[in-house]
């Protein structure tokens, strides 16, 4: 793979515009709906570059903006206790998948990509509304964390099926934001340590990272202002089709 820094060096101006509106919209659909900055930016990003080096630019923005969503609301001790099993196994499974996958033949990591996204686009749209028994979240919370992991580690995208599992517990609007940015977190720190064992995430991709850190959080501060100016499910709807869209593009390109 090439060195992600060279390669944003010597894709110019152009990546450079892609790179920083990637991260905008990305930004912008974040701070209106809580969630969907490294869909949005990875998916964006592949259509110009592998999904490894979309997820290398994404370590900084995601961890600022998850960091920044986690710590509003008074709930994450609560949410902790409740959510650490799956918290664990989002980290084991993506450093499980990272191990696996290391040295592989990735080429399929687009078309991976372009399922995922679908499959996210399909349930945001669908009006299914899950909902996982008390009883039952012994043994799914682990489980959904290590799937999720293994998803993000082999595509970049962490909402699958995460999100929807957090969805389907219950939790009010405020608890499910920063539930969101809980598990958005502890799945960017996971990335990062696969990314750097696999040698995709170094000093020179740091700072490409941190790069497109500006448009990220400019994006989300549009996005919070615009969050109270227009039909959330309007936008919500025009988000997921959206993705799903991309993800076709991925799953049948090449």
């Amino acid at each position: 793979m090439n060195n992600l820094f060279d390669f944003y060096r010597e894709g110019g101006v152009a990546l450079a515009l892609l790179v920083a509106a990637s991260f905008g919209v990305a930004g912008l659909v974040k701070g209106v709906i809580g969630l969907g900055l490294p869909t949005v930016s990875i998916a964006l990003l592949s259509v110009a570059m592998a999904p490894a080096q979309a997820a290398a630019l994404l370590i900084i923005p995601s961890m600022v903006t998850n960091v920044w969503q986690l710590a509003a609301g008074g709930r994450f001790v609560y949410l902790l206790r409740r959510l650490w099993t799956m918290l664990v196994g989002v980290v084991a499974g993506t450093w499980a998948a990272g191990l696996w996958l290391a040295g592989r033949e990735t080429a399929w990591a687009g078309h991976a990509l372009g399922a995922a996204l679908l499959v996210y686009a399909a349930l945001g749209l669908s009006a299914v509304r899950l909902s996982v028994p008390a009883q039952a979240q012994g043994w799914a919370g682990p489980l959904v964390g290590a799937t999720t992991g293994a998803i993000t580690s082999a595509t970049g995208v962490f909402v699958i099926p995460a999100v929807p599992y957090l969805q389907a517990l219950g939790l009010d609007r405020n608890e499910l934001v920063q539930a969101m940015g809980l598990a958005f977190t502890a799945s960017t720190v996971a990335l990062a340590g696969d990314l750097i064992h696999g040698g995709q995430l170094g000093g020179r991709e740091a700072w490409a990272s941190l790069l497109a850190l500006l448009p990220a959080l400019l994006g989300m501060m549009a996005g919070q202002w615009l969050r109270h100016r227009v039909s959330a499910t309007v936008f919500r709807r025009c988000f997921f089709a959206g993705i799903g869209v991309l993800g076709l593009h991925l799953l049948l390109a090449g």
